[in-house]
């Protein structure tokens, strides 16, 4: 006898009237809504404005509402498609089945549209918003608790999960892992680690979405390992196991290979948006890098002052120099006029000439001076 357990809730939807309420869409809602909050504030402390988050999440929820559904039809076509199957059920997302991998791919599609009409590069984009992913994952599989589903093996640790008995769909009652609880856990764990990373490291140009979607395949590989629903195997391990462990390899490629192209992170993330606090690579514009942005300031500023004292000083210099050189021009003409004055004579009148002794000396005619 289990003297522990997690209880399931015996309904997952409730009506509220008309309208039904279900526990399911309402966990994946407010997934999203933590997801975008938390996506808002890392874009505004990396330089970009508020509620840009939000405008292009207009484009990627839908576009990995579509994705995810897409995925998990196609890997689990025999309820829909298979014999005795119903093809309308698969546009009933409120009844569960939605792939994380298809939503985050055609997710990033939305979004990419979405910064291509703003001019934000995708990968900035991205970084801001994985840890706010990973925290809208672990809210999101809640809705997994009020449908009872996607549980694990059969146990009896205290923290096992109560499932009740439902013959018409073949769901056997009893005690069993909870690998929604897992999974929940493991998410805030990776948000956590996002966030680190990414403080510590000053994650860019995607790396803090790699290393995001590198941590989640790590847990999800042996958290979908312990799951008993059907699924399609290769190799004997389950189709998701193998695509945990994909991704996981190419998210370590991009993480590797990007950091060795483009060291440091993004300086400006949106068009006219100030360049982040800390920022590493070079903003063009105003030829400082992010790191250095009020010591280059600072710098420029310095550099002016002392341009303006130098031309100061030469100005200074320049007049010093002028009246030196007025001085001594002035001396010279002096000393000129005086030596002129003495070797030659002044401007004496011809009728004064005439009546000096030198008058009797000379021919008669001649002029006060010898013109050359």
């Amino acid at each position: 006898m289990d003297l522990a357990f997690i209880p399931s809730p015996s309904v997952g939807v409730v009506h509220l009237g008309p309208i039904p309420l279900r526990g399911y869409a309402f966990c994946i809602i407010i997934g999203v809504f933590v997801g975008v909050w938390l996506g808002n504030k890392r874009w505004v402390q990396r330089g970009g404005r508020s509620g840009t988050v939000a405008d292009i999440a207009v484009w990627a929820v839908p576009f990995g509402l579509v994705g995810g559904r897409l995925y998990h039809v196609i890997t689990t076509y025999e309820p829909y498609f298979g014999p005795n199957g119903h093809p309308l059920d698969a546009f009933k997302v409120w009844e569960g089945g939605l792939g994380i991998w298809g939503a985050v791919a055609l997710g990033a599609v939305g979004a990419w549209i979405g910064c291509r009409r703003r001019g934000i590069p995708l990968p900035a984009y991205a970084d801001a918003l994985a840890p706010g992913l990973a925290l809208g994952q672990a809210i999101g599989r809640w809705g997994n608790w009020f449908n009872q589903e996607l549980y694990g093996k059969p146990t009896d640790v205290p923290w096992a999960l109560e499932i009740s008995s439902d013959p018409a769909i073949g769901r056997i009652g009893g005690t069993y892992h909870p690998t929604f609880l897992y999974e929940c856990l493991w998410c805030i764990g990776v948000a956590a680690l996002v966030m680190w990373a990414d403080k510590r490291f000053r994650l860019g140009h995607g790396r803090a979405f790699a290393l995001y979607v590198a941590a989640y395949c790590a847990g999800r590989a042996w958290i979908e390992y312990m799951r008993v629903d059907e699924a399609h195997h290769i190799l004997g391990l389950r189709l998701n196991v193998w695509t945990a462990l994909i991704v996981l390899v190419l998210a370590v490629a991009y993480f590797v290979i990007s950091a060795k192209k483009a060291p440091g992170r993004e300086a400006v993330v949106e068009p006219g948006a100030q360049p982040a606090e800390g920022a590493d690579d070079e903003v063009t514009e105003s030829g400082t890098d992010g790191d250095g942005a009020e010591e280059g300031k600072v710098s420029v500023e310095k550099a002016a002052a002392k341009t303006t004292a130098d031309d100061g000083a030469a100005e200074s210099g320049a007049d010093e120099t002028g009246k030196s050189a007025g001085k001594s021009a002035e001396k010279s003409a002096e000393k000129s006029a005086g030596k002129s004055a003495e070797d030659e004579p002044g401007d004496t009148k011809p009728e004064d000439a005439a009546d000096g002794p030198a008058a009797d000396a000379k021919p008669a005619g001649s002029g006060s001076t010898k013109k050359s």
